[in-house]
């Protein structure tokens, strides 16, 4: 699968593991359903992350052209993409930094709070 066959979507999730640098693997943590805002966008074009765009990731980890091999896990909506080196997932992955720019953050009770009292 050729780069240019990926939905927009994908493409925007595989240049995070290509930007991210580190020298022994990549990982990187997105929504599918995940709707960036236009402020996050800083100006650029929203990156959308939907089911047709999983599909495409999916479809490009397993056939890509370029000699990069990647692991790919989902559970529910969330979907973590690990770039390999050598082949092989490494033992201890939590050694690793997730990127997890396409994610909805989940606050915390004390976000919600502290949010709350600078509202009033």
């Amino acid at each position: 699968m050729d780069w240019s066959d990926l939905t927009e979507g994908a493409k925007a999730v595989l240049e995070q593991t290509r930007n991210i640098k580190n020298d022994r693997i990549q990982i990187v943590e997105f929504e599918v359903g995940f709707t960036q805002s236009e402020e996050e966008a800083d100006g650029g074009e929203p990156v959308s992350i939907q089911e047709e765009d999983y599909q495409s990731l999916k479809r490009y980890t397993q056939e890509n052209e370029y000699g990069e091999k990647y692991h790919m896990a989902r559970n529910k909506g969330t979907v973590k993409i690990i770039l390999l080196e050598d082949g092989k997932i490494p033992d201890n992955l939590s050694d690793f930094p997730i990127h997890r720019e396409y994610k909805t953050q989940v606050q915390t009770e004390e976000e919600a709070v502290e949010e709350a009292e600078n509202e009033e």
